[in-house]
């Protein structure tokens, strides 16, 4: 059974790799025009996240379509409420 929630990575005291990479100009210009990235380094940091964001959504897809959600017997959406109100 798979249980839903909110996926937050959050990378404290990540290490940083230098990476030299020969990447064509056009490709860094359209990175850098999308992400609205600072410079290159900045630009290629948020396409890759936004990458990864969108490859974590596919497997989580992926997942929950082998694995689909089911709810207990007597789940409703009233009950959750009143549940959640509860405090």
């Amino acid at each position: 059974m798979i249980y839903i929630s909110y996926l937050y990575v959050v990378y404290i005291n990540r290490t940083i790799m230098k990476v030299t990479a020969i990447i064509p100009d056009d490709i860094i210009k359209d990175v850098q025009r999308f992400t609205g990235g600072k410079n290159i380094t900045d630009s290629l940091i948020k396409a890759l996240n936004d990458w990864l964001y969108a490859k974590r959504i596919d497997k989580f897809n992926n997942d929950l379509s082998k694995n689909p959600v089911r709810f207990i017997e007597g789940f409703t959406a009233e009950g959750m409420r009143e549940f959640n109100n509860r405090i």
